[in-house]
């Protein structure tokens, strides 16, 4: 059998200075980001507000919020990959700012934590599923139809 002897880590640890925490150059990124998912938020939290789901119902609202933006992420990285030179804060901006924050794991998670507390166990299941699958197959259709308007287009 082999020796159960610790090795220590003499590797050293890097703390960052006090009052730098993102380099220099990553701060327009930074600020894209934040300015985008502040925007995309706004816009998940108005469609809740417009199309509210009732207390113990399924919630449809999250899961077209988050088939729709899957299918906008779809979209925009078709439409980033076909651009010459896109600006470098673009995808930032749109994809994980705005994308990013008008989708929504977190509540994701929390409705099916509810379906299953009421004892709904079967919709938590059904919901759990539909939306992965949903989502992926929003980022497929959209990707691939982008990709053939595109192509028509240049024709």
């Amino acid at each position: 059998m082999g020796s159960s002897r610790a090795v220590a880590d003499t590797s050293p640890v890097r703390t960052p200075s006090p009052g730098r925490s993102a380099a220099p150059g990553q701060w327009p990124v930074v600020c894209a980001v934040s300015l985008g998912g502040g925007a995309g938020a706004a816009a998940r939290y108005g469609a809740g507000l417009l199309w509210p789901t009732a207390q113990g119902a399924f919630p449809w609202t999250t899961f077209l919020i988050n088939t729709v933006g899957c299918a906008l992420i779809g979209v925009l990285l078709v439409v980033i990959a076909d651009l010459a030179a896109p600006h470098r804060l673009l995808r930032p901006f749109l994809g994980t700012g705005v994308l990013g924050g008008f989708t929504t794991f977190s509540t994701y998670a929390v409705d099916i934590r509810h379906l299953v507390d009421d004892g709904r166990t079967a919709a938590a299941l059904a919901y759990l599923a539909g939306t992965l699958l949903a989502a992926l197959a929003a980022v497929w259709a959209a990707a691939n139809l982008t990709r053939v308007f595109l192509r028509r287009r240049a024709r």
